[in-house]
């Protein structure tokens, strides 16, 4: 019987997986926000300011759902390995 070994830095690899997350979240929306001051303090118009925080928080919500589908994918995958 050969059992397959885990790899010696799996959790810690999926622990900075989660963290990469957050903190891509938080990067995204201050971003967003960034570029909306940015544009706002150039052209005086304020609206700019909102589409920026919009801006950001739609690629915040994009970087979380990119993480789910890839979660989904993996434990797919686990699930066809035990025939679940």
């Amino acid at each position: 019987m050969s059992e397959e070994k885990e790899p010696k830095y799996k959790k810690l690899v999926e622990h900075v997986d989660s963290v990469s997350l957050g903190i891509s979240i938080v990067v995204a929306v201050l971003m967003g926000v960034g570029i909306g001051v940015l544009l706002k303090n150039w052209t005086g118009q304020t609206w700019f300011l909102w589409i920026g925080v919009f801006l950001g928080v739609s690629a915040a919500v994009l970087n979380v759902y990119k993480a789910y589908k890839k979660q989904v994918r993996e434990f797919d995958e686990i699930a066809k390995k035990y025939d679940y």
